[in-house]
């Protein structure tokens, strides 16, 4: 297989240094495990548990590197793990998970350069519709999310003290950490309105309500997207940019790449040995023996692998700590024609309560078809398809005041909670987690094994951003340890 800079555009500075820093490493792994492979070519170098956009980053460095002993085992029947498209008719799509990148989010943006996937901005300039009850307000948006100036200055400055990669060591650390919040936000004397604001932000951003949340956590992600609106916002945020073909796409093309190498259809049930030389796996499908494992799974999956011998406690307690109930339901609904732009509306529906928590306009670039997507609350919505879609339906058509909503092309509905080998969209991390001493188990390698997957991204963890950082990560670290056993 040829690596990218054969046989694809120019790539940037950053990509540059990045596919440097894996092949001085290469130079001597590959050679030093291609050695060793000649005596038992059955051990692979390495085996990546996972093909969401943290495992095949990995795999994609690896080849870059020179490397092609590896193998990738995915258990679902394609790649992407958080990131799914639905196919819409005409060869268009809608997003069923993460979707949009912003500022800041470079890693991402430079692995959809290197892939040739164009990016396009959301749209959000125009009418957008406030709910609660049956009553409805209708007001101009330009992509920003309102707060008292006051409250969103306190929010910052306190987030400019809290390291994004090591929240633990800020001022009051552990006083943040214990507080969620909706207790910092009561000792505020916050409005109505901003604590509905936060309350629905919340939500959208880490998964759960403002008082299932540590507040630490929360101000480790503003520190890392650099505040408020850099977080919240579409315009000039983290929502504001979308991937031609969407999202699942980058994860298509690496495995495209990838080719064989990739297996998917293969959950892994038990790791063996990993605290020795070769590791051992068993699958759905038979058993592999590698040198090195890459688990790029979230910490709450790892616990559906049986391991031997036990991992260690701290990082089992972590595992059996970390948020695995953060289910997010999204929907999506097609029409012929974005016709909500004829009425000055941009699409969006802010919701206090009932089903819907946030509808916006999902049309692809050219807006050959509308496409109204939208953020469920989960047991609110009807998990029956014609019931959901009719619910939906409804709300749209009273709220922008327009039967056309009633008659949609296409409706799709995805429960991420009901995703086997997803478990959970994102992880709402709760008050007094982040200051345990288990944190430090996140990340460290255990024997053979090489943790991986968004959570352990560093900057933008819980984003695709933080997933591809922390598959170039584990692909750089796997390396260097090959290299230091030749």
């Amino acid at each position: 297989m040829n690596n990218l800079s054969a046989r694809g555009p120019a790539i940037d500075r950053r990509s540059l240094l990045a596919s440097g820093a894996l092949a001085a490493v290469a130079v001597s792994a590959t050679g030093a495990t291609d050695a060793v492979a000649q005596g038992d070519p059955e051990i692979l170098d390495v085996i990546i548990v996972g093909a969401g956009l943290a495992g095949l980053t990995a795999a994609r460095d690896l080849d870059r590197a020179g490397n092609n002993s590896f193998a990738v085992l995915e258990a679902r029947d394609r790649v992407g793990g958080r990131v799914l498209n639905h196919r819409l008719a005409g060869g268009h799509f809608s997003e069923a998970g993460g979707q949009w990148i912003g500022p800041g989010q470079t890693a991402i943006a430079d692995l959809a350069r290197e892939l040739e996937v164009e990016t396009f901005d959301s749209i959000y300039d125009g009418r957008m519709v406030f709910r609660w009850g049956s009553d409805r307000v209708a007001f101009e948006s330009d992509g920003s999310i309102e707060i008292e100036a006051g409250l969103m200055k306190r929010l910052d400055a306190l987030a400019a003290q809290v390291p994004h990669d090591r929240p633990w060591t800020a001022p009051n650390a552990r006083e943040l950490d214990r507080m969620s919040i909706a207790q910092w936000l009561a000792r505020q004397n916050v409005g109505g309105l901003d604590l509905l604001t936060m309350k629905i932000a919340s939500v959208l951003t880490v998964g759960s309500g403002i008082g299932n949340c540590s507040m630490l956590y929360y101000l480790s992600m503003l520190n890392f997207a650099g505040g408020f609106q850099r977080l919240e916002a579409q315009k000039g945020g983290a929502q504001q940019t979308r991937f031609v073909g969407g999202s699942q796409v980058l994860a298509d093309k690496m495995a495209d790449e990838l080719g064989a190498k990739v297996q998917l259809g293969t959950a892994v049930k038990a790791i063996r040995n990993w605290d020795r030389d070769i590791v051992e796996l068993e699958t759905t499908k038979g058993r592999l023996r590698a040198r090195r494992i890459i688990m790029a799974l979230s910490p709450p999956l790892c616990r559906k692998i049986a391991f031997a011998p036990a991992l260690p406690d701290a990082r089992r307690a972590l595992q059996d700590r970390w948020p695995a109930h953060a289910p997010m339901c999204k929907s999506a609904m097609a029409y012929k024609r974005p016709f909500w732009f004829d009425e000055g509306y941009n699409g969006q529906i802010l919701s206090a309560d009932g089903p819907l928590i946030w509808a916006y306009d999902n049309s692809p670039p050219q807006q050959e078809i509308g496409v109204i997507n939208a953020f469920l609350r989960v047991g609110e919505v009807s998990p029956d398809h014609e019931t959901a879609k009719r619910q939906l339906t409804r709300l749209f058509a009273e709220s922008l005041d327009d039967d056309r909503f009633l008659v949609p092309t296409e409706f799709h509905l995805h429960d991420w909670g009901q995703e086997e080998w997803s478990v959970s969209c994102v992880s709402p991390m709760p008050p007094g987690l982040l200051t345990s001493p288990l944190m430090a188990a996140l990340d460290e390698p255990c024997g053979r094994l090489c943790w991986s997957g968004t959570e352990t991204g560093g900057i933008w963890n819980g984003y695709m951003d933080g997933a591809v950082r922390s598959g170039r990560k584990a692909a750089l670290e796997t390396l260097q340890a090959l290299r230091a056993e030749a």
